[in-house]
């Protein structure tokens, strides 16, 4: 039975406000102030001070600007820090972030095609039809899908292929892609259900890839076969090394084995045992490239995986909920930030597993973990190199509280050694399929 809020109801509401001590101060300061800045603690930009026993140099800190495409700075900034140390490129020096867009915006369109065939006997009302058509593709991603990327295309310094207007603000382009391909997607499942060819399917969507390719050449430039590569290194030293192709200078100046780092999860809910795989229908970009796999771990194995990568003077690509207790301006993210209980008298506790069960919280951005404060061996801060330029935080980088770690970060990417060899020898397992909505399918 439903039942209306009464008014004796609303009278022992008002009641109780009226009892509430310093009810009248609160509604004073939150009313001119706002929620966040009455209830923020200043003692927790005391604890957070950005000074760490394992501090990485990694020169500067990049912008995204107004694009989504977090997770591909992170990834390319992991593999600059290597460019940076090794070469002794400037400070300043970037892989090109328009460069893996042009490819990710071709493949997800290529992708997004292939779900809508695979779903085109399901009526529009299904919900793994409504899903893809909410979005057929976005700017956000996942580390496997960055490597993906690499894995076929290579990468390039940001010098031969430079931002563009809609690299760096992408809401008109992927506005029109989307219409583009919700279009598209009207006429193949036309296609199949008049049971056209496959090659009549083949030959259309050949053409709908070929308009996307002119769409993402006309916004972020074509991207370039071969180049060469010209810089003065940090001892003024010239160099030039001429007619390399994308995959040649992933290969001479990065070199790693894409295949070593892995993406290790904490999602603690019913669902998903620890120390097992997963994967998440219909998430990806590149069709038959790298599938996204994630070895799901407690918090006391995923921060001790993380500290042993810093340790080795390596930098850790990571995912978490960043609106979560944190303050973009002072780049603070710590779970003490705001008193938001203490202020209302209201507990708004809930688990890590219940947020995500509930909506309440999943991973929305992706950054580089590039240091951490140990005391007694155990971590008690971080050092995080964020994507928002260097008006924000310390000249860019954010300082992470380990508690906010605890509640707030879903994933790292290590390499496998750093892993025991029971974990190491689980990354070998068949992973789980979970559903397109579950929150570890989330895009940073």
């Amino acid at each position: 039975m439903t039942k209306a809020i009464s008014a004796d109801q609303l009278k022992n509401y008002q009641q109780d406000l009226a009892e509430h001590a310093g009810a009248q101060l609160a509604e004073r300061a939150v009313t001119k102030n706002g929620i966040l800045a009455t209830a923020a603690d200043y003692r927790s930009e005391i604890t957070m001070n950005p000074v760490f026993s394992i501090d990485l140099d990694t020169g500067k800190v990049a912008n995204q600007k107004q694009s989504g495409r977090c997770w591909m700075f992170a990834a390319l900034n992991t593999m600059r820090h290597d460019i940076h140390n090794n070469f002794k490129v400037s400070d300043d020096f970037e892989l090109s972030q328009s460069y893996t867009f042009f490819w990710d915006k071709l493949e997800k369109a290529n992708y997004f095609y292939e779900n809508v065939l695979k779903t085109a006997d399901l009526p529009t009302s299904d919900r793994k039809v409504a899903w893809l058509m909410t979005t057929p593709q976005q700017d956000g991603g996942q580390w496997d899908m960055v490597i993906a990327l690499i894995q076929k295309y290579g990468v390039v310094p940001q010098s031969v292929m430079p931002e563009t207007k809609s690299s760096s603000a992408s809401g008109e382009f992927n506005s029109t892609l989307n219409l583009k391909l919700r279009k598209d997607a009207v006429e193949l499942r036309e296609l199949v259900a008049s049971k056209a060819s496959e090659d009549e399917i083949a030959a259309r969507k050949d053409k709908m890839l070929n308009e996307v390719y002119r769409l993402c050449s006309y916004s972020f430039g074509e991207p370039p076969a071969s180049f060469d590569f010209e810089y003065r290194d940090k001892d003024n030293n010239y160099h030039l090394d001429q007619n390399l192709t994308p995959q040649d200078f992933f290969a001479k100046y990065i070199g790693w084995d894409l295949d070593d780092y892995v993406s290790i999860i904490n999602g603690p809910t019913d669902d998903k045992p620890y120390n097992h795989m997963y994967t998440v229908e219909m998430l990806g970009n590149v069709v038959d490239g790298r599938q996204v796999r994630h070895l799901n771990v407690d918090m006391s194995t995923f921060r001790e995986v993380a500290v042993k990568q810093l340790e080795s003077g390596e930098s850790v690509w990571f995912g978490c909920d960043v609106g979560q207790s944190s303050d973009r301006q002072k780049g603070i993210m710590d779970t003490e930030l705001y008193r938001k209980d203490e202020l209302f008298d209201i507990d708004f506790s809930m688990s890590k597993a219940e947020r995500l069960d509930y909506g309440e919280s999943l991973m929305t951005h992706a950054m580089v973990l590039t240091g951490v404060d140990l005391v007694d061996g155990q971590p008690t801060k971080w050092k995080v190199e964020n994507s928002w330029g260097d008006k924000v935080g310390t000249k860019g980088f954010f300082v992470m509280s380990d508690s906010w770690m605890d509640e707030y970060c879903y994933q790292v990417v290590v390499n496998k050694k750093f892993l025991p060899q029971e974990l190491q020898d689980v990354l070998k397992e068949e992973p789980k399929v979970l559903a397109p909505w579950d929150p570890m399918g989330s895009l940073a």
